[in-house]
């Protein structure tokens, strides 16, 4: 009798099902049978209803043989499907790399970050480009053999900036935009035309301690806990469906540099944490949140 090992079950070529749709009784059996019939091997399975809502959320992985040649008519059959269950759906190679571009200001902790994590493989990602309306971080990007496009953003009229910018970034088609600390408000119409493709961090204190020095005012105000968010971006300023939140307690022995040094600590691990749940497709957006399969 041949013996199943760890390696035999995850082999073969790799599929990941994604599934948004209205509740009913019978999605995951139906879907279900679907992969069996073409000797699929679901090796993780994320399952959500979201009672209040009325939907249902779906995440799969899935191995199917070495020689499996039926993608195109499996696509058939789960669109005959998703017209049935009114399915949103989608079939992803998750081993190939999301394009991405980073957008960045003067700070460089985020994009240290993420630089080492794409340069040690862990993170599954192509960086497209480094966008910046500073030029403080062009070396960075240059060490790394990575394009640098320099974009200022003028205070009285910024629309050509902007302009340039959509031109820039429409040119590389990208997967994913990160603003890895990119500290200029975008446009509505670049959030539009990106919609849950543009993710964003910053810390916890907005609206309480909006605009410059932030750590500053936490610091005259006795703050106890130091957070970040990492987001969607859409129209409304820093306001879109949530990814993953951390925070870190501080008291009065912590100065204003020990409060900005473990502020940016926990900045780049939200944005992290963030990034690679999209890139494994474990976020799903419904209204105005998420539904994130950790």
């Amino acid at each position: 009798m041949k013996s199943i090992t760890k390696n035999s079950i995850n082999s073969g070529i790799a599929i990941r099902l994604t599934v948004a749709c209205p509740d009913q009784i019978g999605i995951v059996a139906t879907i279900g049978q679907l992969i069996a019939k073409y000797q699929g091997n679901i090796i993780e399975a994320n399952h959500h209803t979201d009672a209040g809502a009325g939907w249902f959320f779906m995440r799969h992985d899935i191995y199917f043989p070495t020689d499996f040649t039926k993608l195109d008519q499996l696509q058939r059959e789960l669109e005959n499907i998703s017209q049935a269950l009114q399915l949103q759906w989608q079939l992803i190679q998750p081993k190939r790399p999301k394009r991405v571009i980073l957008m960045v200001s003067r700070q460089s902790h985020c994009l240290a970050d993420i630089l080492y994590r794409w340069r040690s493989k862990e993170l599954n990602i192509e960086i497209l480009c480094i966008i910046s309306n500073h030029q403080d971080l062009a070396q960075e990007a240059s060490w790394h053999n990575i394009p640098y496009h320099y974009i200022p953003v003028p205070k009285q009229d910024k629309t050509a900036a902007f302009n340039q910018l959509a031109e820039t970034i429409d040119q590389y088609k990208p997967d994913l935009i990160v603003l890895a600390r990119y500290m200029q408000i975008l446009p509505p119409f670049l959030c539009q035309q990106y919609p849950g493709r543009i993710i964003n961090i910053h810390h916890s204190f907005l609206p309480a301690f909006a605009g410059a020095k932030p750590y500053h005012q936490a610091f005259e105000r006795g703050v106890k806990l130091i957070g970040a968010t990492c987001h969607y971006v859409n129209d409304e300023l820093d306001a879109g469906p949530i990814i993953e939140q951390d925070m870190v307690r501080i008291n009065h022995c912590h100065s204003i540099d020990d409060m900005v040094r473990l502020g940016k600590d926990v900045e780049k691990n939200v944005l992290a944490r963030g990034l690679r749940l999209h890139l494994e497709d474990r976020v799903f957006i419904h209204n105005d949140k998420t539904v994130v399969f950790n």
